[in-house]
Formats: C-alpha cells, sequence, structure tokens
C-alpha cells in the first residue's frame, strides 16, 4: 500500500499509517526498532531497498530524510507512506523544503517507534564530524555510517575515529567480519610464532587499513599494507618462524588458505550487498570498542605519518597465485614485486608500520564496497 502525502504534517502521517495498519488488518505495531536515513534523493532508492531487505531481519519503522531545496523561504513537508509492499516494517519517505530542512528532528521525533532503539545511519558520503553531536545522531542509540562512500575514504575513517562516541561503526568494519573470523579460526589452531603481516588490497580501502590495524593491534606485529587492483581486499599474509599463513582471494568471491605443511582449501569469502551489511549492524546495538581500539589505531598512524600519503608502496597483482613458489617469491624480492607466497615463503620486503595506497582520486564506492 502507497500513500502520497503533499504538503503534509506529521500528525497527518501518523493517522494515515494508523488507518493503513487497520486496513491491512494489523493493528498491532510489531516494530523492534525506528531506523532513520539521511540521504538525498540520488541515494535513497538504494538505501531504502536496503533498509527493506533487512527488514525482513528485523521489522521497524524505517525513517527517510530527503533534503530538498534547503536554500528556498517556504517550508514544506511531503511524505510518501509504503506499507506491506515486501516486508513487514513501514517505510515513510519525508522530503523536507526550504528551512524546514535544518530542522528535520523536529519533523522525525513524533515519528519515532515508542519504547524501542533508534538507528540512524548515513549511507552517502556526507557525513557529520561528530555523529553523535549531530541532531538526528543524538536521537539514535546507533550511528551507521560509510566511509567507502566518501570522496576522501581515508580522511573521512580518521575524521569519524576522532569523532567517536560509543555506539558509532562504519560499514568498512562491517564488510570485515567475514576476514576476521576467518583468521581468527586459522589462527585458533596451532602456529608458530608470528613476526609480521601484511594485507593487501586496492587502493584508498578504509577496511584494508582497519584490518592492519585490527592486526596489528591483536598479534603485536608490524602489519604492511600494499596495493593490488582490487576488488576489495585482495588478501592477508601472516608470517611465521615456520611459514606463511595466507589468505588469497583475487576474484572477490572465493578464497584460498594456505597454512604451512596443511593442504590448501578454499573458502567462501563474498563481497556483501548493503542490506546483509544494514541487518549485521541491527543485530546489535550495543558499543562496540573493537572497531573503536582499530579506527584509534589507523587515526593515530596517519596523524604520525605512519600510514598516509607519500609513503612507499608495493603494488602487485590483483590475481597473485598463493601458491607462488619459493623461486617465484625470490624473484619478487629482486624485481620489488610481491607475490601472493606459497605457506614458507617470506614477503618481498617488511615495513615498521602500516600504508596504504598512492594518492589517488577515489571512484565512488559501489554498495558491495572495499571488502
Amino acid at each position: 500500500m502507497n500513500i502520497d502525502l503533499t504538503g503534509t504534517s506529521t500528525r497527518r502521517i501518523q493517522e494515515a499509517l494508523t488507518q493503513a495498519r487497520h486496513l491491512m488488518g494489523g493493528p498491532a505495531v510489531g516494530m523492534v526498532l525506528t531506523l532513520i536515513i539521511v540521504t538525498d534523493e540520488s541515494a535513497q532508492y538504494d538505501a531504502v531497498r536496503a533498509a527493506t531487505e533487512a527488514a525482513r531481519e528485523h521489522p521497524c519503522r524505517v525513517l527517510t530524510v530527503i533534503s530538498r531545496d534547503p536554500r528556498g523561504s517556504s517550508s514544506r513537508l511531503d511524505a510518501e507512506i509504503r506499507i506491506g509492499e515486501t516486508g513487514p516494517g513501514e517505510t515513510v519517505l519525508l522530503r523536507m523544503y526550504g528551512p524546514l530542512a535544518e530542522h528535520a528532528d523536529s519533523v522525525v521525533v513524533p515519528l519515532l517507534m515508542p519504547d524501542t532503539p533508534v538507528v540512524t545511519w548515513w549511507p552517502g558520503g556526507k557525513v557529520p564530524k561528530v555523529p553523535a553531536k549531530d541532531p538526528l545522531g543524538q536521537l539514535a542509540q546507533r550511528r551507521v555510517t560509510d566511509s567507502y562512500a566518501a570522496r576522501d575514504r581515508l580522511g573521512t575513517l580518521a575524521q569519524l575515529a576522532d569523532g567517536y562516541r560509543p555506539g558509532d561503526t562504519d560499514f568498512t568494519w562491517t564488510r570485515l567480519t567475514s576476514w576476521r573470523s576467518l583468521l581468527a579460526a586459522a589462527l585458533d589452531q596451532d602456529h608458530d610464532e608470528i613476526v609480521s603481516g601484511e594485507v593487501v588490497a586496492e587502493p584508498d580501502s578504509p577496511s584494508a587499513e582497519l584490518l592492519a590495524a585490527w592486526l596489528s593491534i591483536r598479534l603485536g606485529v608490524a602489519v604492511d599494507r600494499t596495493v593490488s587492483e582490487g576488488p576489495g581486499i585482495t588478501g592477508v599474509r601472516l608470517t611465521t618462524t615456520g611459514g606463511d599463513i595466507v589468505v588469497d582471494r583475487p576474484d572477490g568471491r572465493v578464497a584460498t588458505l594456505c597454512r604451512p605443511e596443511q593442504p590448501d582449501r578454499q573458502v567462501s569469502l563474498m563481497r556483501r550487498p548493503m542490506s546483509e551489511l544494514l541487518a549485521e549492524e541491527l543485530r546489535r546495538l550495543d558499543p562496540d570498542e573493537v572497531y573503536q581500539e582499530a579506527a584509534s589505531r589507523f587515526a593515530k598512524d596517519l596523524a604520525g605519518g605512519t600510514t598516509g600519503e607519500g609513503l612507499a608502496t608495493r603494488p602487485v597483482s590483483a590475481t597473485a597465485d598463493a601458491a607462488t613458489t619459493d623461486a617465484a617469491g625470490k624473484e619478487a624480492a629482486e624485481t620489488g614485486r610481491p607475490a601472493a607466497g606459497k605457506a614458507g615463503t617470506k614477503p618481498a620486503s617488511k615495513a615498521s608500520g602500516t600504508r596504504k595506497a598512492p594518492a589517488k582520486k577515489p571512484s565512488r564506492g559501489k554498495s558491495t564496497g572495499d571488502a
């Protein structure tokens, strides 16, 4: 059911929602939370679609705040209500014109579900410096951003790390869940002492920087950052005294796990769509201290020059074979082009800290992101 309201008010929107529920035979409100999406007209379609799919797992009221012509002299509120299209949730698109767009929180507050958590999501590249201080961010227990969608991806990630408050998170961290689970499972088995690490990914990858920071914190070793053609993160190498533990994923779908003196294993490591990332974030509303640690380490390294523009990097092929021979590894060391080597091969060079891709104007991120 679709209901269009032009030049409306929050009271009329509430009445329309109640009437629509009665007409559909569901007078009770069975929502578990309110999801506020702050976006623009160009990005609202993908964001609403992802929220609708996530609502199948987490029935919620989706309030999409779209600012239209904020410099206009007259204020107006248009609403589009969607109920029962593809899931149990309720979706309300709020288009605000004129000065009203500067006070979106005054429109959103009357539409919040009573006694339920609130999550605010900025799906685009325009995010507040401190999400917790934004008027719409102050309403939420959980605030979700996506620094990969920004023009300055690494700068935006560092900015969000500096302005972190309990409840903040970023999709660049959510995309690492599969990688972190696989690496943690690999290290649960007996292994020799880890002396260094390496994360290989496309240029300007916030997820790769966070993964390198997380590994450096947890393992207490220097983790290098090298560049490939992507897509996303293409490999992780942990150098131990007895050989290398390598995860190589050149195609963004299937990874090869190589361990010393063990056969190679194929592992599914798909790049997940936005709806799955959002559904994962809606499962937990408590502060994510691990994300805070990784983001803070990255911001500290960036400020200290350990990572950032101007540092040397070591480009590698996106299709590097994880089962490269020792001879190929030596050749890579001589030429300065590291290859994803077989267990027991050492990287071409080691760095004393995290490094990032050379300065390059990034393209707009896709819904799958960079991990």
